[in-house]
């Protein structure tokens, strides 16, 4: 497949403004990202793109579908965050689930998981609530807990995930009535940080966690149905950095580097088929990954960050990975890993934090294949 994009351009600043801008005195920094997809679009077409300070969420909105134009950086508050995910569900909420530490009152570290939604482009962030912690205050093991990832099914109902102070997974789910369930204990052992979380067109949750020399699965059967923990996959999953995508209904696709070859790598795991290398440049964190139709077929688009910065991108027919990729790079550098998406007229849309902070965009043209116009920045 064809790929071509053209170099980032900045936008000229106004008067008194230095470049890059920051916001309020924040800078949005490469250590602090959105985890999971952060760029996104709205039942109403228009894309969001997210991030996150040592302050609060930051958020860019388009303003209409398909642009050019932007709003934002605008600023919510959230004090306190470690870390920050999101997920979006099928009625284009968009739920935040983050980690939280405050200092409790006789001095420890308090650590909980906190939740909040938007429930539509552009609107308010609701206030922010605890999901609380799978340990009980003043168990040693509570401060131990990892940074939380989400899906939502397909009835709406948020899933959060977090590591436990084992490595385990617990999970805490909203209940048919709107209250939060109880946590409960999927266990396991020696999972890493990072997680893929995937609710498929059917409705089913799957859930990738790597640890050190192997990866945990879990899966449902149906809709609704409890999650099962199927065998551990010997692996070794560079950075514990793991993506998935749909890529066949109700089929899935994973990505990540091999620890051991340093390579990229596809693999379907509900199949014999053994992993495809699509990539002799390892990926520094996620690899981004989309499905779109270009030049009239079902395509695959990757996205990833090398370690000098650049974010290289490349496209392949959906499941042919085996056919061979041609990674181009794009022009624009990165501390972050990349976020794509479709816009609301169908274009791919490619979307990093710059080096220096700033959202920067680059988006589909006219021309075959998958050709991206200049990176602005918004």
């Amino acid at each position: 497949m064809r790929v071509r994009s053209r170099r980032a351009q900045e936008r000229t600043p106004g008067k008194g403004e230095d470049a890059p801008r920051d916001f309020d005195g924040a800078r949005v920094t490469a250590e602090t990202p959105l985890d999971g997809r952060w760029l996104v679009r709205g039942k109403d077409g228009r894309l969001t793109a997210y991030a996150r300070n040592e302050d609060g969420l930051l958020r860019w909105t388009e303003e209409r579908p398909g642009g050019p134009g932007w709003e934002g950086p605008e600023f919510f508050p959230v004090p306190a965050l470690t870390h920050l995910g999101l997920a979006q569900g099928a009625d284009g909420y968009v739920h935040f689930v983050g980690r939280r530490v405050r200092d409790g009152a006789d001095g420890t570290q308090r650590v909980d998981l906190v939740h909040a939604i938007q429930y539509q482009t552009g609107r308010p962030v609701t206030a922010w609530r605890t999901l609380g912690n799978p340990y009980k205050d003043g168990d040693e093991r509570a401060a131990r807990i990892g940074p939380p990832a989400a899906g939502v099914a397909r009835s709406g109902r948020v899933h959060a995930f977090v590591r436990n102070a084992n490595g385990g997974m617990m999970m805490r789910r909203e209940g048919t009535n709107g209250k939060w369930e109880a946590w409960k204990d999927l266990k396991g052992t020696l999972g890493k940080e990072t997680m893929a979380v995937m609710v498929t067109e059917a409705g089913r949750f799957e859930l990738l966690v790597p640890g050190t020399d192997k990866a945990m699965r879990w899966a449902q059967s149906e809709p609704g149905a409890p999650f099962l923990k199927g065998d551990n996959l010997n692996v070794r999953i560079a950075g514990g950095a793991v993506t998935v995508l749909e890529t066949a209904s109700d089929r899935t696709t994973y990505y990540w580097t091999d620890a051991a070859a340093g390579t990229l790598v596809a693999n379907r795991l509900d199949t014999d088929s053994p992993p495809i290398t699509i990539g002799d440049t390892p990926a520094e964190g996620p690899v981004a990954a989309l499905r779109a139709e270009l030049d009239d077929y079902d395509c695959t688009v990757l996205a990833h960050r090398v370690r000098d910065g650049r974010v290289l991108l490349a496209a392949c027919g959906t499941e042919n990975e085996a056919g061979g990729l041609w990674w181009a790079a794009t022009g624009e550098r990165t501390a972050a890993p990349p976020a794509l998406a479709l816009d609301g007229l169908g274009r791919v849309v490619l979307a990093v934090i710059g080096e220096r902070g700033g959202l920067y965009v680059s988006r589909q043209n006219s021309e075959p294949g998958l050709a991206l116009g200049p990176a602005l920045r918004v």
